[in-house]
């Protein structure tokens, strides 16, 4: 897909779409949004249940079962992934995440995006996240390890459970069959106990789509520029 790179309301990059219309991040400001919906309603109500992963020791001496596990649908401009490596190196937390994206970006249209500097953050490892291959596990920090994987979501079949999930999917008008219950029963079937999922979309019967999953579903303050936005448990 053709894209053009957009500035937002906070400073920041997103990516608009012309072949659907689409941006991948709010207009209002994709670091902003994103942080909102997936970090602070998200990573952070998880963590903050005292869940395994929050450590003082090396990150090595973990065991896998210890990391906590993030499911991204939508790899897009990897900027979740970044903000939530960002907060493993900031909170010694121990993180594996898998992210998925069935049309990657040209890793040279990616960095052009703007933010490490609006981050104030290390460009090297936004670089080291979009150069890192495929299908593998790598190890971008002792505290995170990223595995993207190229997939249609429809048919991911996931091999572990997790604790985290950011459904960052295009819209359900653009991808309806993305935003299916039979998706967010995979979802649920692969989540742990305490689990915790947050979207954008606080559509109706994305919610009634969510609680027909099993997920126990609660309306939220949106980021600037969006009134609400869900979170389900497990």
């Amino acid at each position: 897909m053709q894209t053009k790179i957009r500035v937002t309301g906070d400073g920041s990059h997103t990516l608009y779409v012309p072949e659907i219309d689409e941006c991948y991040h709010s207009a209002h400001g994709a670091v902003q949004e994103s942080m909102h919906i997936f970090i602070n309603a998200g990573l952070h109500v998880f963590l903050s249940a005292g869940k395994p992963g929050r450590f003082e020791a090396d990150a090595g001496t973990m065991k896998e079962k210890d990391r906590v596990k993030v499911l991204e649908t939508g790899f897009g401009t990897g900027l979740n992934v970044y903000l939530t490596l960002s907060e493993a190196e900031r909170l010694k937390t121990a993180i594996h995440y898998t992210s998925l994206e069935l049309y990657p970006l040209a890793a040279d249209e990616a960095l052009r995006l703007n933010y490490p500097e609006i981050l104030h953050a290390d460009r090297r490892l936004f670089e080291k996240i979009h150069l890192s291959p495929w299908e593998e596990d790598v190890d971008i920090t002792p505290y995170f390890t990223l595995r993207k994987v190229k997939v249609d979501f429809i048919a991911y079949e996931p091999m572990e459970v997790f604790d985290v999930v950011y459904f960052d999917a295009f819209s359900p008008e653009k991808q309806p069959e993305l935003w299916s219950e039979d998706g967010f029963g995979k979802i649920y079937a692969h989540s742990g106990s305490g689990a915790v999922l947050t979207t954008y979309c606080a559509k109706g019967a994305v919610r009634r789509v969510l609680q027909s999953a099993g997920f126990v579903v609660e309306r939220l303050p949106g980021p600037p520029g969006k009134r609400e936005i869900l979170r389900g448990r497990k």
